[in-house]
């Protein structure tokens, strides 16, 4: 909970390739939009020999300087390096990932000539630093407080794992929410007013990496979610990958060249594929050209939307299995369904619309929210009830926070899963559970905790192990220990178990996927360190640019044809030579500090400005400074 007079809290939807913030404002959500102007940042950062960039400037370079350009992070957070979808990313990526401590990958850029190492985390508390920073430039005030969204799809370790991000970008993450469920509250929020009796609604959130399928019942406004599903590796990015792969192969079998090997030419690729699939939802063929792809080779392709729908018929067609699943879970036939509402960018592909509203006998889709906005909309709202906010339209939204996604529970003797708390199970619960031991003087018991749905304990993931000891020997199945599984409203779990007879208790602290508190710390330290070396170079450009604009704006005034017959001739060269000497500066040191650029900026005024005042004075404006009025 936020506490009072910490200002407004914020929800953050943090994407695989866009975030976007929203906050409660003049009694609405305001998504707010970044210094470009977009309401979506893109969830990009980029290490360069002088500064660092996140969000659209980043992007934006990304084709000249793609090995130290990191996307994709969410992709990457709470995973293991050995995962196999780690190792098949790893293929795509132009940046390098290698094996850290504890099985975690790494990301590796060149940052101001060194050699730097990140975890997903630390890339991902960048893109939250920026969406704060984005908040605040907004509001005028320091936040604090945030909502962060995860797919709903996010086990324990990409949960505790996201908010440790939230913790290195300094930011109290209040709760962290389901996207579909935000999605929800963004739905029943505009629709609160309207709606009578309760709505059965499917969400279909479809975004740049992750994919969820929620399904919830809405009835004046209170929100309670029934099941969910989904594939935390399933989004625009693959639908890209194949365009992608299906040019390479085009271009080699024209132009007898392999492009696979080169970061710079593959991206530049991928920006065009990306654009590309954009535009292909709303017309029927596009073009792709790009001069100079590789080794002086221009490109020049059409795509069809045909085309692109056959390249990627087994993706669209695998995001029908987890809304198959979802009802199952719920025990729903698809004709009780009152409302489908997309939610993320590719849910704009018109085959995933056709292939949903086929799976549902031909109902309409709802398009009343918006798919790219939906989920930051929602988070704001819940960030504002939980920051205490007392405005009616958010009093009575109450949320029934969640299910679990996947199953939670311990090896048995047998080396199976043992069931504590079975999937779709509501949140926050807390579930406890008596076991004995299985063989005679036994004085300990390893309890493994698992999560998953296969009935083989090693065929699950498993998320930490702790050792309850300290009693007595005693006969097979005497002992009474009480395991317990506390889930919070995060979705996150907390394990314990107590020895009955001795009241010896151990508590589990997950750390697979996440990081220690040391490791937290030294990463808040890193941030701070880095946000002020952004300052810094953010004083140093407005400085040399200061330099730079003076120096023609000068110029432009001093030559001036109603100006120039005022100046004495040796006052004129005077400045010709100062000017020269200022620009030939600036280009030969683009890489000077602050005060450079401020020292010559004073040198090159102090030769200036006495000119302007006697232009100033001998056209009657009395005034020594520039901008003395009329100078004619």
């Amino acid at each position: 909970m936020a506490a009072k007079g910490e200002g407004p809290a914020i929800g953050i939807d943090l994407g695989t390739t866009y975030s976007c913030v929203g906050v409660w404002k003049h009694d609405r959500v305001e998504i707010i939009a970044n210094d470009q102007g977009n309401r979506t940042t893109p969830s990009y950062v980029a290490f360069t020999d002088t500064h660092r960039l996140i969000g659209d400037g980043a992007k934006n370079q990304v084709a000249v300087n793609p090995i130290n350009t990191v996307f994709d992070a969410k992709r990457l957070i709470g995973r293991r390096y050995s995962d196999t979808l780690v190792q098949s990313d790893m293929k795509l990526w132009p940046f390098k990932v290698t094996l850290g401590p504890d099985d975690k990958p790494m990301i590796g850029v060149a940052y101001k000539k060194k050699e730097k190492q990140f975890s997903a985390e630390e890339i991902s508390s960048m893109v939250l630093v920026k969406m704060k920073e984005i908040a605040e430039d907004y509001l005028g005030t320091t936040i604090k407080n945030a909502v962060v969204t995860v797919p709903a799809y996010f086990n324990d370790s990409q949960r505790r794992a996201t908010k440790d991000a939230g913790v290195i970008a300094g930011l109290n993450v209040m709760r962290i929410i389901n996207e579909p469920t935000a999605a929800a509250i963004a739905y029943g929020l505009d629709n609160k007013a309207s709606s009578t009796g309760e709505k059965k609604v499917l969400i279909f959130d479809l975004g740049g990496g992750t994919f969820d399928v929620s399904l919830l019942t809405i009835e004046e406004g209170k929100i309670e979610v029934i099941a969910t599903g989904g594939d935390t590796h399933l989004g625009g990015e693959d639908f890209d990958n194949r365009m992608v792969n299906h040019f390479v192969q085009e271009f080699k079998r024209k132009l007898k060249k392999d492009i696979s090997g080169n970061p710079r030419a593959l991206r530049r690729l991928r920006t065009s594929c990306e654009r590309a699939k954009r535009t292909l939802s709303s017309t029927p063929e596009t073009t792709i050209e790009i001069d100079a792809l590789y080794e002086g080779s221009d490109f020049c392709s059409t795509i069809t939307r045909a085309r692109f729908e056959e390249l990627n018929i087994e993706l669209f067609r695998k995001c029908m299995e987890p809304v198959e699943e979802c009802l199952r879970d719920a025990k729903m036939d698809k004709s009780n369904v009152d409302e489908l509402i997309l939610v993320g960018g590719s849910t704009r592909i018109p085959k995933v619309r056709q292939l949903l509203q086929d799976f549902f006998n031909g109902k309409e889709l709802c398009k009343s929210i918006n798919p790219d906005e939906a989920v930051a909309y929602g988070a704001a709202v819940q960030a504002a009830i939980l920051s205490g906010e007392q405005n009616e339209k958010v009093q009575d939204l109450l949320l029934m926070v969640d299910v679990t996604p996947l199953s939670l529970g311990y090896e048995n003797m047998n080396g199976d899963m043992s069931v504590m708390i079975p999937k779709t199970t509501t949140i926050p619960t807390k579930i406890e559970r008596e076991v004995s031991t299985y063989q005679d003087n036994q004085t300990n018991v390893e309890i493994y905790v698992l999560e998953g749905e296969r009935t083989r304990a090693k065929d699950n993931n498993f998320l930490g192990k702790f050792t309850l000891d300290g009693f007595p020997p005693a006969l097979r199945g005497v002992p009474v220990i009480n395991i317990c599984f506390d889930i919070d409203a995060n979705g996150i779990l907390n394990a314990s178990a107590e020895d009955k007879t001795t009241g010896q208790k151990k508590k589990i602290t997950i750390t697979r996927g996440t990081l220690l508190k040391e490791e937290i710390d030294k990463m808040v330290l890193e941030a701070e360190k880095y946000k002020s070396e952004d300052e810094e170079h953010k004083k140093k450009m407005e400085a040399k640019n200061a330099l730079e604009n003076y120096a023609y704006d000068m110029r432009n005034t001093i030559k001036n044809e109603n100006n120039v017959t005022k100046i004495p001739l040796a006052d004129m060269k005077k400045f010709e030579a100062a000017f020269e000497q200022a620009i030939q500066w600036l280009d030969g040191n683009q890489l000077a500090e602050t005060n450079e650029f401020e020292y010559k900026m004073k040198e090159l005024e102090g030769i200036c400005n006495p000119i302007v005042a006697k232009m100033c004075k001998g056209a009657g404006g009395g005034g020594p400074s520039f901008g003395c009025g009329n100078w004619a």
